[in-house]
């Protein structure tokens, strides 16, 4: 009984762990901030893994080990380290590339960038609506030239209204989210026990308040390895004439191989080593990181295809990922059928063997929690102009990829960065923009700040703190409510970061990293689908069954045969550009793994696994001191990715 309450009490939530991660949570989002949208010097919030919280833990950790010397009683314990951890990590998800920076570059550009050529006064302006955009010529001028400030009066109303209605949006999105994740969390973590490997770093991190992985020499010296190559890599950036360690970021190693046509298709190509990247494909599944670089390798053949036949349309890589992710969400809800049956019975009221007091809320407050989301959803869209038909789709489908995105993350723990595989461009496929009024493709415009990639998406990251809190005992419903002020102070904090640091530098100024081609990319299709009205494209639909195909078909073999070597999820990825930057990363780590595994069994495997934590922790503590380093010194640094 003892040891139960003592065990409970270094697990638990506390107080002063929701203060540490309130008070972290600004420092956390102003500094990604500034680094990628001034400086661009640290893709923090573009991995899996986020790099900033597991410096911040880092540090945490080291000052934990300090303070035992003085104080052992003030000394955080692994719950609240991890309470520290998720809440920073999930203010990532709305201050990183793919979120809430990308909507600054959108709700402002249109009115900055309207000229009598490209005709979008005349085309859409009547359809954007003035509470969720910024038309005021003077708070413009400084936000995209700088030299202003954001704490004038006259700024701070003009940006109010549209921020806190699009703060109000974001927080149904992710309390929806929420829901989602407390009916399958169950299912995936006790019952299925998928592996999340993107948890093992925070978790091994934090046990024993920090002090068991780094007593690892094994870990240090994996460590050591990646701040040598930051430290030696970072001096070149500032210093050229010092040498480097080739090939670690992205290197064009066919540029002067392949001159000719058709194998001029790919010279483009380009080789990495991230240390980061190996160590975290390392704990991936030998099928997985096989099938993530062989079928990137497959995509490169098909390139050169369609060069030598000359063909306009094939590969189509974008319409066969449209077709892998849906299947993939269908797959997840198949695996997840029976539970989700449980589950209905439950709410109804009927006999149910589920037991739902540990999830972080009851299943039916997570059901009518979506059902009152996707109504408050569906008002504000329709306010804002969308007819609620295509809002039902538009939005069927983003949460159909984040269903699938949350899944892929919590079995396999790959990157997921789908760009070009989102709502907008699969509904002008499918559909024909031809089918669709104005007024809702002007809104779906606006929408895609959220859905041009998916890097730092939150929902995954939702799941993954759950696993956390189920693996160490910290109590799911008092994890839930520090997500949540999380959320609303994470939300906060970008918005101030983003326009203090905007204002300041401009967003066509100094902010070398700030996202105005979202608005371009956003505000330029819209111009081309209201010129050129399209039709259903039966080509890209076609190639778009093929991708769902070969998913079904791969995910049924690997069911069936265990010989086996292809995983569906590789190949959705691979040809969804997720791989661009770590295919070769992936081939490294899955040949390591491959040969230890081969010729020393789980023993060696177990061995080594630190030497990989320490990959990836070693990058993270040297990418984000150069990230320290050039802010303090007013440089563009190294930084360890792209």
């Amino acid at each position: 009984m003892n040891t139960h309450v003592s065990r409970k009490s270094f697990t638990k939530v506390t107080g002063r762990a929701l203060l540490l991660g309130i008070l972290l949570i600004p420092v956390n989002v102003y500094w990604m901030t500034l680094v990628e949208v001034k400086y661009y010097s640290l893709d923090g919030s573009s991995l899996p893994l986020f790099i900033q919280p597991i410096f911040i833990m880092f540090v945490c950790i080291v000052a934990n080990i300090l303070l035992k010397r003085i104080s052992p009683r003030s000394t955080l314990h692994q719950g609240e380290l991890l309470t520290v951890y998720i809440m920073v990590a999930i203010s990532c998800t709305f201050a990183g590339h793919d979120t809430m920076q990308n909507m600054f570059g959108s709700i402002a550009h249109p009115f900055r960038f309207a000229t009598e050529e490209n005709e979008w006064q005349t085309l859409f302006f009547r359809y954007l609506p003035s509470w969720l955009t910024i038309s005021d010529p003077q708070s413009l001028r400084g936000f995209y030239e700088g030299e202003a400030t954001f704490y004038s009066k006259h700024n701070f109303f003009v940006w109010l209204k549209p921020l806190l209605f699009w703060g109000l949006f974001f927080l149904i999105m992710m309390f929806m989210m929420l829901c989602i994740n407390t009916l399958v969390r169950k299912r995936w973590a006790e019952q299925e026990k998928l592996a999340y490997p993107i948890i093992q770093l925070p978790l091994r991190l934090s046990e024993d308040g920090g002090n068991r992985l780094l007593k690892n020499r094994m870990m240090w010296m994996g460590f050591s390895i990646a701040v040598a190559i930051g430290v030696i890599n970072g001096i070149n950036y500032l210093y050229p004439q010092f040498p480097q360690i080739p090939y670690i970021k992205r290197t064009a190693a066919f540029q002067n191989i392949f001159t000719d046509r058709p194998w001029s298709a790919i010279r483009g190509t380009r080789i990495s080593v991230y240390p980061f990247a190996v160590g975290l494909a390392f704990f991936l599944p030998l099928d997985l990181s096989f099938s993530c670089w062989f079928f990137f390798v497959v995509r490169l053949a098909e390139f050169v295809i369609a060069a030598a036949l000359g063909t306009r349309y094939f590969p189509a890589l974008n319409e066969q990922a449209y077709g892998a992710w849906i299947a993939l969400f269908f797959l997840a809800v198949w695996v997840t059928r029976r539970h989700l049956i449980e589950v209905f019975k439950k709410v109804v009221g009927l006999q149910s063997e589920l037991d739902d007091s540990n999830e972080p809320m009851p299943y039916r407050m997570a059901v009518i929690g979506i059902i009152g989301s996707l109504i408050a959803l569906g008002v504000f869209v329709n306010i804002a102009g969308m007819a609620l038909w295509v809002a039902g789709i538009f939005f069927g489908i983003y949460f159909l990829l984040s269903f699938a995105i949350t899944r892929v993350r919590a079995e396999l723990g790959t990157p997921h960065e789908i760009y070009y595989v989102n709502p907008h461009d699969m509904v002008a496929m499918v559909g024909g923009t031809r089918q669709f009024d104005t007024s809702s493709l002007t809104i779906m415009s606006l929408f895609y700040w959220f859905n041009r990639g998916y890097r730092n998406h939150p929902m995954p990251n939702q799941i993954e703190a759950f696993k956390l809190a189920e693996s160490t005992g910290m109590g799911n419903r008092r994890l839930w409510i520090a997500m949540l002020i999380a959320i609303i102070v994470g939300i906060i904090a970008t918005f101030w970061a983003n326009l203090d640091i905007t204002f300041r530098n401009g967003a066509i100024a100094k902010a070398g990293g700030f996202k105005d081609w979202v608005g371009r990319e956003s505000f330029g299709r819209l111009q081309r689908w209201l010129h050129n009205p399209t039709e259903p494209n039966m080509v890209g639909i076609g190639f778009m069954g093929i991708g769902a195909l070969l998913t079904f078909v791969m995910m049924y073999m690997r069911m069936h045969f265990l010989w086996w070597p292809f995983h569906p999820a590789g190949y959705a990825l691979a040809i969804s550009f997720a791989m661009d930057y770590f295919w070769f990363a992936f081939f490294v780590a899955w040949f390591l793994k491959y040969m230890i595994l081969r010729h020393g069994g789980l023993r060696l495997h177990r061995r080594v696994a630190p030497l990989f934590l320490g990959l990836i922790l070693g990058d993270y503590v040297i990418g984000s001191t150069w990230a320290i380093i050039g802010p303090l010194s007013g440089l563009r640094t190294y930084k360890i990715f792209i």
